[in-house]
């Protein structure tokens, strides 16, 4: 049985982009001054898609449960109709476990660490795994599609292989 250690690699933009968006506050963002200077707007450009197929956006909240590193990872999902964005609202950080878009390929997962002051939007059928965070319980709004159609696709990791999750 072959194993494949999945480094946690800090996230930004230039490393997550063909996976989705990074949301923050990054210095290369476009920043507006908004209500009459109360508020800095920071555009992140990340959109929301989820109407094909006659799809609504929803907004979940989901509590997660903290892991332990080493992580061995089982499955990866992905959703090929919609766009799912997580935003963490506490202060604990979180990881996310990506794969390209297309034919699923095990070997070319990657790992991230999310601060919890970052946010990401998965591109549509983008492979991932469920949201997972450390340390304690972290809450996260999920914006995503709601419809009749399933949106959500599972695979399982070649039984040949393991796949490990670590600093």
């Amino acid at each position: 049985m072959s194993t494949l250690l999945l480094k946690l690699r800090p996230l930004c933009q230039e490393t997550f982009y063909e996976f989705g968006d990074v949301i923050d506050d990054s210095e290369k963002r476009k920043i507006d001054e908004i209500n009459y200077g109360h508020t800095l707007k920071i555009q992140c450009d990340s959109i929301v898609d989820t109407h094909l197929q006659n799809g609504r956006t929803v907004i979940n909240l989901y509590k997660t449960r903290p892991i332990e590193l080493p992580f061995e990872v089982k499955k990866m999902e992905r959703h090929p109709i919609g766009t799912q964005a997580f935003i963490n609202i506490d202060d604990n950080p979180a990881i996310v476990i990506v794969g390209k878009r297309g034919e699923f390929d095990a070997t070319e997962l990657r790992a991230f660490l999310v601060r919890s002051d970052q946010a990401i939007n998965y591109h549509k059928g983008t492979w991932h795994h469920h949201n997972l965070c450390l340390d304690s319980s972290t809450r996260f709004i999920v914006v995503e599609r709601d419809g009749l159609e399933g949106n959500c696709e599972e695979i399982d990791i070649p039984k040949n292989m393991r796949v490990l999750v670590d600093f």
